[in-house]
């Protein structure tokens, strides 16, 4: 067995490589329809949790990713982080043990 299958990805490095597919198959279109290309396939496709990791790596930095992916990711919707969204529907978090017999 080579080192290579030895290999267990992160979910980092799964997304890194399936946003690099996605690139390379739009990389055969012109320019403008490849980068609209990769932010349709990801904005349709993958689900917030997955595009708030995305942003969060491509925030640290993009050495690892297709330069499709990173032109693209400016029309990638941006989730809001899990806080934000929790006080948008009015979750303020757990109620603290002492609070909670009251």
């Amino acid at each position: 067995m080579s080192h290579d299958e030895e290999h267990i990805m992160s979910t980092k490095e799964k997304l890194v490589r399936m946003a690099n597919q996605i690139a390379d198959f739009f990389h055969s279109k012109p320019r403008e329809e490849g980068i609209a290309g990769v932010a349709e396939h990801i904005n349709k496709f993958w689900e917030p949790r997955m595009r708030r990791q995305l942003f969060e790596m491509l925030d640290g930095g993009t050495e690892n990713f297709n330069e499709l992916v990173v032109a693209a990711s400016a029309r990638i919707k941006r989730p809001k982080a899990p806080e934000q969204a929790d006080k948008n529907i009015g979750y303020t978090g757990p109620v603290p043990a002492e609070n909670a017999a009251r």
